[in-house]
């Protein structure tokens, strides 16, 4: 989630009228987050489109108009508004999209830290744009192009978009920009799935199942396990784990879902995490914690968690609350590796 200030820096361009606000029609917002801000916008026409599940939830629960996740286009709108996310190309080709869908005339206004790269983004929307204007404050550069159709790189920005789409990162593994690690296997996955006993059976569940690595393992190595089912917040993930897994058709299910809040009760066998501990750029221990929680609430009476963390995180406490035993299982290149047994239910 972006910080306040960078919202604040963004609501300066629109009060001070360097970007008009449209007195009719739509304000589209792309990654869109839910926040105070969204108010000081005329909430009838927003727009919000999120591939997030919390953040969409959040926002149809406020009220506000917010496109179906699987939408392919997005509408014409007089102002665009991109909350750009880390990755870069994610974040062009939400540039590019936004640009190459407004009318004539129309505004794309984002806003960045200077620190994760502002000036850097206001390069980018002119590259296609043809040119950009900015302002800074609270270290913090809002930028914004208006849009000429005779100065735009059509060519550039449609590359931008092929560039976001799903791929292949190695033999039989699809990720996509702005998951995680989603150019390479990530090294604490990779030790926890040798960790898995090949003995394992049963139903599972992979919370956050990113690009479905982790199930794969699981599956191709464990024959007793007779299917996972993968919950994963971010829907821009479900393609790649339906591709991944695609050799495993009728052992998996995969859901755009908050782990916090959307697991069946006493459903499961086992349990495989590598749980997030980032909300947005700053770390939030507490989701983790949120992630052992939802996965004792989870799993059946007997079943078994088995999750990797980076060594500094503490845990140890939600798993002692949680589980009637836990243990660490290894402890290598900054992870460590935790098993935990029999779920203790909530008094």
């Amino acid at each position: 989630m972006m910080d306040q200030v960078v919202f604040d820096t963004l609501l300066l361009a629109l009060e001070g009228g360097a970007v008009p606000v449209p007195a009719s029609g739509p304000i589209l917002v792309l990654n869109a987050e839910p926040g105070p801000w969204l108010m000081q916008l005329p909430k009838e026409q927003l727009v919000c489109r999120t591939s997030f599940k919390p953040s969409h939830d959040a926002l149809k629960a406020a009220g506000f108009d917010v496109l179906a996740v699987d939408s392919v286009d997005v509408p014409a709108a007089g102002l665009t508004i991109v909350i750009p996310p880390r990755q870069r190309d994610q974040a062009r080709a939400l540039y590019a999209r936004a640009l190459l869908a407004a009318p004539e005339g129309g505004y794309v206004l984002a806003c960045l830290p200077n620190t994760l790269g502002g000036k850097t983004g206001e390069k980018q929307l002119a590259e296609i744009s043809g040119e950009a204007d900015s302002l800074s404050k609270h270290k913090c550069r809002a930028f914004w192009a208006r849009k000429q159709a005779s100065l735009v790189n059509v060519e550039e920005a449609e590359d931008w978009i092929a560039q976001d789409s799903v791929r292949e990162i190695e033999p039989g593994l699809y990720s996509r920009p702005g998951l995680f690690s989603w150019d390479r296997v990530d090294p604490g996955s990779e030790l926890l799935a040798d960790s898995v006993p090949e003995q394992t059976k049963g139903i599972g569940a992979d919370l956050g199942g990113g690009y479905g690595f982790l199930s794969r393992e699981i599956l191709t190595h464990c024959p007793g396990v007779d299917r996972i089912d993968l919950y994963e917040a971010e829907y821009r993930a479900i393609g790649c784990i339906e591709a991944t897994l695609a050799p495993f058709e009728g052992r998996f299910t995969a859901h755009w879902a908050d782990v916090l809040k959307d697991l069946p009760e006493k459903a499961y066998d086992f349990v495989v995490m590598n749980p997030p501990f980032h909300t947005g750029r700053a770390d939030n221990s507490a989701l983790g914690r949120g992630f052992i929680r939802a996965a004792s609430q989870t799993l059946k009476p007997g079943g078994t968690l088995w999750l990797v963390a980076n060594r500094h995180l503490p845990y140890e406490a939600e798993l002692s609350a949680c589980f009637k035993e836990h243990e660490m299982l290894e402890d290598e290149a900054g992870y460590k590796i935790i098993r935990a047994a029999r779920p203790k239910r909530p008094k």
